[in-house]
Formats: C-alpha cells, structure tokens, sequence
C-alpha cells in the first residue's frame, strides 16, 4: 500500500510495516489514514488470526508524530489544538482506540520506539525487542501530551513510580529495562528478532483463534472490573468461542492424539 504504509498477507499472518524509514517512521497524517483501511480489513477478515506490527528499516520502530508535519500546520495555522484520543482527526479509530479489537497483535521492536511509536507498541498484545530497542514518551520536553493512551497505558502497565519518573521526565529506557519493568515478552539480538516473532505468532495459531480473541475480551474488559463482577460478565468473543465447532475439535484432537484443525468457528 501507499501512504508509509505495507500491508501483507500470509496465511492466518497479517504483517503491518510502518514503511517511512527515512524519517525513522514516523506518522504523518496520511499515514494514519492509511492504517486505519489496514486495521478495518485485518479486522473484517475472517481469514487473519494475528497480526504483526513492526517498522521498516534497522533504525525505529517509529518515532511517534511528524513533528515536522506538525511544525508545517502550526505555521499556517492549520494545527488547531490536540489533547487526548484522535476522534475527528485522520486514521480515526488508531490502534491505540480500537478497544474492541480482539485479534492478538503482536509489535516488533528495533531501534527507536518513541512517543506515538512507543504508545502503538504498548497498545499491542504481545512486544518482541531487540537488544537495541530504546523506549520512550518524550512529550512533556515539547510541550506536549503523550495523548495515544501512552500517559494512560505506561500507568497502569509500569508501577506507578516507575511510570511517573519517565512520564515526567521524557526519560528513555532500554529494551533489558523495558523487559526488566515487564514492558516487553522477550529481548533478543538483532539478527534472531525475525526468528523470535516468528516463534511466537507459531505458538499463537497453535491455539485456537475463537479462544484467542476470548481470552482477549475476557482480560481486557474485566482488568478494571471487581473479580466477582468479571465472573458474571457476558463476553461476545466467549459466547462465540463456547458455541463453536472448535471448542468440540480441541479435546476431540487431544484424546485422538492429532493436532487439531481449527475452522474459527
């Protein structure tokens, strides 16, 4: 696709590149339009399982806005003003508000994963880094807000201290801190990254994709809920996944010794 933005296909996989590696991939607003046809049709189809979000090139992940489109609007005073979520904005709904998106992504991290980057990242399932990844949310030092969930999501995913320190200070951090902090599922060398993403989307479609976006559902929507109140919650993903042919498949294939076929439904 067109607009910084590569889309491919490959069987249950769906590979997401930020593809604007000359300016460290960072996201115009053309590019936002782009992603969000990307993640409507990742969504709609039935086919893809898992998707893989990562940027083109060695040197980032993506360096969030393009302070130099941004820089452009705010002279010709296009820019207007910007706080928290895109609503109205190009790309609306971005990844980091599809709240009901239920398929698993996954985030492969090289080199800088910074402001509006690392927000995409933490709105992601699963992060792989490499050795060399450097996190960080640096918008307090432009007058800015990290306003893609980053000042929401560091919160609760990081102890608060921990999130305050770098949220306050625009403070970066390594991919072993990021892994230390929980931040991040794996850090490998540069040249196993492909490998080691590959190995976790494999051990993803092992399982069975209704059970997948079940367990999704379940875990994103009860995480702020009362545990009793999680338990009696009606989940749509759960209503599907208990109903389906594939919850009669698993111990079938488990008791027969085979490995299962899953349909997605």
């Amino acid at each position: 696709m067109s607009n910084g933005v590569r889309y491919e296909k490959s069987g249950h996989v769906a590979v997401v590149t930020l593809d604007r590696p000359e300016v460290l991939n960072a996201m115009d607003l053309r590019m936002h339009q782009e992603l969000a046809r990307v993640w409507d049709d990742f969504e709609a189809d039935d086919d893809m399982w898992v998707a893989v979000l990562t940027g083109a090139g060695t040197r980032a992940f993506s360096v969030g806005q393009d302070l130099k489109e941004l820089a452009e609007r705010v002279r010709a005073g296009s820019a207007g003003t910007a706080t928290f979520g895109s609503r109205g904005k190009p790309g609306w709904p971005r990844l980091t508000e599809r709240f009901d998106l239920t398929k698993p992504v996954v985030a492969k991290v090289r080199g800088y994963a910074m402001g509006g980057g690392f927000e995409l990242a933490l709105a992601c399932d699963i992060v792989i880094a490499s050795a060399d990844a450097t996190f960080a949310l640096p918008e307090a030092r432009l007058g800015l807000m990290a306003g893609a969930g980053g000042v929401f999501r560091l919160t609760r995913q990081l102890p608060w201290r921990s999130a305050m320190g770098h949220l306050l200070t625009g403070r970066s951090m390594t991919a072993r801190r990021a892994f230390e902090l929980g931040l991040v599922n794996e850090v490998v060398p540069a040249d196993e990254l492909d490998a080691c993403v590959d190995g976790w989307v494999a051990d993803i479609l092992r399982c069975a994709p209704l059970s997948v976006r079940a367990i999704k559902e379940a875990a994103t929507k009860s995480v702020t809920m009362p545990l009793e109140t999680a338990f009696s919650t009606r989940y749509v993903w759960e209503e599907r996944r208990m109903h389906s042919s594939d919850a009669v498949e698993g111990p079938l294939a488990f008791v027969e010794k085979r490995e299962p076929q899953w349909r997605g439904r």
